[in-house]
């Protein structure tokens, strides 16, 4: 019933939105089952409540495909214990086995060590210790036998898949460095880089090992915009108590994306009391966002001193070496027999990051399966034909963006780099500024420079308001969509 359920899970990954999926489904596990209905223990009554109202037609769907039978699917509150989950499945639940531990089911789902066996109850495996070298300092680890894992990492995401280069080999190092000694080196350590450059990866690299070497530890992964979400319901359903359990009584607390805690005052009141709890305790945090600390608007700045405490590191895009490694990686993961010359290529025209080269190379390995064609960079250019920009848009210039933009809105290019900051101005300069930054592969300093020498943090702003308005905004929406039209045609 565990890969049952981790195949749902899957599954519905796919069919949610990631801060839906991350809310609501990520930490649930099955406690009971019999031959028709499942029990599924999730983390509170919101979360069942929600669960039964919204997605129990979808989740109660797939399981029947997945299953080949139709199944009840009910959800009990972690809170409501698994006395009340065994309770509701009906007839004898399988074997007659107590309802299943977070532990038991976090293995099934992902193959990762969730604390002692002594936990999960009856296994022969003998149990393990944390038994470090002498030479590594004593971390601040407490292990436990009664400590339920908090968090379900993807087993994909190891020390072991990441594939280090000069663009990423500091950030590893430091990384590994906190997996050895947490709580002891790099406290915080704050990982910055790009969308799709290996951030996450490197997180939940940072948990695996540190479960791996100290069985009991309490590892907690968290998407900044989950940990805001269980928030907002712990104010509302009164249960902040719970809410801050699960996050200070922790001995590794990894959270993602943390610049989404920029313009969230309670988010951040609440934050700096768990960091201030966890630091003072000599428990690791590890961060990760696109920017530095410096670099994320409206962030308090006592926070932000506190995540320049420890040690900021980069993670680059990777090189043309890396990349080939990577490539060369996936493959060997996936089982594809991949000549040399076509990871070259797609290696030499993949320039973003490492989730669209990994992509890349998914599309061009399918392509030429289900085209029935022998695998070589001819079938390659042909794959990636729709994906790869233009030759003409890889040309395009910030003075060819600011004119086209600058005609569109009947202004002088002259005034888009001054300082006036009147709306018939400014709207087109942050326009301009946006399609810099999608359209070519200039800095946020360099562009700041094209546009009178601003600062990049001017630069930043600018794309982010033309990112939140392009979601409500369908004639900002348009506008945008014909300069790029015109841009092409250029």
């Amino acid at each position: 019933m565990f890969a049952l359920w981790a195949d749902v899970l899957q599954v519905l990954e796919g069919e949610l939105s990631r801060p839906s999926f991350d809310a609501w489904l990520r930490t649930s596990v099955p406690v009971a089952w019999s031959d028709d209905t499942i029990v599924v223990q999730v983390p509170h009554d919101f979360a069942r409540d929600w669960l039964e109202t919204r997605y129990s037609h979808l989740i109660a769907s797939t399981m029947r495909d997945l299953a080949g039978k139709p199944y009840t699917v009910r959800f009990v509150a972690k809170e409501a214990g698994a006395a009340s989950a065994t309770a509701q499945a009906q007839g004898q639940t399988q074997a007659q086995a107590p309802a299943a531990s977070p532990d038991q089911a976090a293995e099934h789902r992902d193959g990762s060590q969730r604390g002692p066996e002594a936990r999960s109850g009856g296994s022969d495996a003998p149990k393990q210790t944390a038994t470090a070298s002498d030479a590594r300092p004593a971390p601040s680890v407490a292990v436990t036998d009664d400590a339920p894992p908090t968090t379900v990492l993807n087993p994909k995401y190891t020390f072991e898949t990441f594939v280090v280069g000069l663009s990423n080999r500091f950030a590893h190092a430091a990384a590994m460095a906190v997996s050895e000694a947490p709580g002891k080196t790099y406290n915080p350590l704050f990982v910055y880089g790009g969308v799709g450059l290996g951030k996450t990866h490197l997180m939940q690299a940072v948990g695996h090992q540190v479960l791996q070497l100290y069985p009991g530890a309490r590892v907690v992964y968290v998407p900044c915009e989950q940990f805001t979400n269980e928030l907002i319901n712990a104010i509302r359903f009164e249960t902040t108590d719970a809410f801050r359990e699960r996050y200070r009584n922790v001995d590794v607390l990894l959270i993602d994306d943390i610049q989404f805690l920029a313009g969230k005052e309670r988010t951040q009141e609440e934050f700096f009391h768990t960091f201030n709890t966890l630091y003072e305790a000599g428990k690791q945090i590890v961060i990760s966002s696109d920017r530095p600390p410096k670099d994320i608007a409206t962030l308090e700045s006592r926070l932000r001193s506190r995540f320049e405490w420890g040690l900021i590191t980069d993670i680059q895009a990777p090189d043309f070496e890396t990349k080939m490694a990577i490539l060369n990686k996936k493959a060997a993961a996936e089982g594809l027999d991949v000549p040399q010359d076509v990871f070259q290529y797609i290696a030499q025209h993949v320039h973003s990051n490492i989730r669209e080269l990994e992509g890349a190379l998914i599309r061009v390995t399918a392509f030429a399966a289900l085209n029935k064609k022998p695998l070589s960079v001819e079938v390659a250019a042909e794959a990636m034909r729709d994906i790869l920009p233009s030759a003409r848009s890889r040309q395009l210039t910030a003075e060819m963006i600011q004119q086209v933009v600058a005609d569109y809105y009947h202004i002088d290019v002259a005034e888009m780099k001054s300082k006036t900051r009147v709306r018939m101005v400014s709207l087109p300069r942050q326009i301009a500024m946006y399609l810099c930054r999608e359209l070519t592969d200039m800095s946020l300093p360099k562009i700041g420079e094209e546009f009178g020498g601003r600062d990049h943090t001017t630069v930043i702003h600018a794309c982010e308001k033309i990112q939140q308005d392009l979601r409500n905004d369908a004639a900002l929406e348009a506008d945008i969509k014909d300069i790029i039209a015109r841009l092409h045609k250029r």
